[in-house]
């Protein structure tokens, strides 16, 4: 069957918020963008498209995906640049292409609505495919692996962390048992172990009952969390002042690392008590956005998949400056 085109594959959430929080800093010809979780490509065509004189960084991880989003933006030619990597080697990804900072770095996190949709790639629980659920096919660990050769108390803790499965304890017990008995190889099997080991008056309170084990084997296979927690700080670092960093989180851990990393910087870091707030204390970022913002209703009904979607965004308002520098501006003040 002929693959579609990127555009019928993804319909880009908050779209138009993303581009107007990032305007400021990209109105200026020749200004940077990098889009640290390309998709296929809706969120960077519309950039290349409001802002002609742009030069976007387009990074993703799964090789489908710039197969898919490169042909959506050949149009734009050499102002489009993409690299087949993770999100956190930002600074490497703008340096392959001759950029040394990002005016504006957009994240879209989490699994694409491609990804998903591509039953073979195993991330859904909805039908029946095999354990996969890479975000690079070319990754060497996959959900079969995790499932059947984790321990059972490792299992217990990717199901209670990275799912916040309150009967993480119960599942792992059982996929251990099935396992013993023959290797869980699909996603139909494995949510049928799943179904089996959580109460029955509990299976649909939050969604389907699988919903938890899904998300934490996806998290563990493609170290999501992990690679977040250096790619906030690494396009914090990448932006000069008056740049932007915009992100959607569409569960509770990646949005506690957005957060927390935004929260950092926009806080003064003076020692409690001291008498006088020196340059080198105050806040590097200013928060953009109230709490978090969240889809409108009309965009919930044309793709359900974004009601869980939560947008944060910062502006830099001070260089960074590194702990040493900070010493020796200390002693020579």
């Amino acid at each position: 069957m002929a693959q579609r085109p990127a555009e019928q594959l993804h319909v880009p959430v908050l779209l138009d918020r993303c581009l107007d929080l990032m305007a400021p800093a990209l109105g200026e010809n020749g200004a940077v963008a990098v889009d640290a979780t390309m998709g296929m490509g809706g969120h960077s065509e519309a950039l290349l498209r409001r802002f002609p004189g742009l030069q976007l960084v387009a990074i993703d991880r799964d090789p489908q995906a710039h197969a898919l989003a490169g042909a959506r933006l050949a149009p734009f030619g050499d102002r489009f640049h993409p690299v087949h990597t993770t999100y956190d080697r930002i600074p490497e990804a703008l340096g392959r292409h001759g950029f040394d900072h990002a005016d504006a770095v957009l994240f879209d996190l989490g699994v694409s609505s491609f990804q998903l949709d591509e039953r073979e790639r195993g991330f859904a629980y909805s039908y029946d495919a095999p354990l996969d659920m890479r975000m690079d096919a070319t990754a060497p660990v996959t959900a079969q692996d995790v499932v059947n050769d984790y321990s059972e108390e490792d299992l217990r803790r990717i199901l209670r962390d990275w799912g916040e499965e309150r009967f993480a304890a119960r599942i792992a017990r059982a996929i251990v048992a099935q396992r013993a008995r023959t290797p869980l190889r699909t996603t139909g099997e494995l949510v049928e172990v799943v179904r089996g080991a959580v109460p029955q008056g509990a299976q649909h309170r939050k969604g389907h009952p699988a919903k938890q084990t899904f998300q934490a084997l996806r998290i563990e296979v493609n170290e999501e969390l992990d690679v977040l927690r250096l790619a906030i700080p690494a396009a914090l670092d990448a932006v000069p002042v008056g740049g932007r960093v915009v992100a959607m989180s569409y569960h509770s851990l990646e949005d506690r690392i957005v957060k927390q990393a935004f929260a950092r910087g926009a806080a003064s870091t003076a020692p409690k008590g001291f008498p006088v707030e020196l340059d080198q204390h105050k806040p590097t970022l200013r928060v953009l956005t109230r709490g978090t913002e969240t889809p409108t209703p009309r965009e919930i009904d044309e793709n359900p998949r974004a009601a869980s979607a939560r947008l944060r965004a910062v502006e830099r308002i001070r260089e960074h400056v590194p702990p040493t520098a900070q010493n020796a501006q200390r002693y020579t003040a």
